[in-house]
């Protein structure tokens, strides 16, 4: 993890938000901090980034257990009816986490939004059931996305099918 520090001006920016959207364009960025530095015309921006530039250090960080998964296309994996009722999850997770300031994963991870539409969720306990998915998100969240999957009145999921057996008489 590293830091990058920017100053964009008030006046005459341009070069300066050229600079930094480069550089966010470039980096994995972990986190932005930005403060307003209020001096008359010398006004400016001071932004601070922190970025993830894949040293050795975060290499063998994430050999050690955090690496990342695979990126999974959710679109594969769910009928047109299922990936909308995805779809909405996720705008209300971005919608609750833009409200609190927290990364979209910390309300719920794509995956536990898959599990919702994969096992039709319909109560608090079927929520709980979700791997990751403790009492306190529950309390906290749970009802909302309950309210999307409920409405959305997804057909039950197939059974798993099982091989037909002939029988030689």
């Amino acid at each position: 993890m590293k830091l990058r520090f920017f100053a964009i001006p008030v006046h005459g920016a341009d070069d300066a938000t050229v600079e930094l959207n480069q550089f966010l364009g470039a980096h994995r960025i972990l986190e932005i901090r930005r403060e307003f530095i209020a001096d008359s015309v010398s006004s400016y921006w001071a932004i601070c980034v922190t970025f993830d530039d894949g040293d050795s250090a975060t290499r063998a960080a994430g050999a050690a257990g955090g690496a990342r998964r695979p990126k999974v296309d959710y679109r594969d994996q769910f009928t047109d009816p299922e990936f909308a009722v995805f779809a909405r999850l996720r705008g209300l997770r971005k919608t609750l986490a833009d409200a609190e300031g927290v990364p979209a994963f910390a309300v719920f991870s794509n995956e536990q939004l898959a599990e919702m539409v994969r096992r039709r969720v319909a109560s608090a306990a079927d929520l709980g059931a979700i791997p990751g998915v403790g009492e306190a998100r529950n309390e906290k969240y749970g009802q909302a996305f309950l309210r999307i999957v409920v409405d959305a009145a997804l057909p039950d999921a197939a059974p798993p099918e099982t091989p037909s057996v002939d029988h030689e008489v």
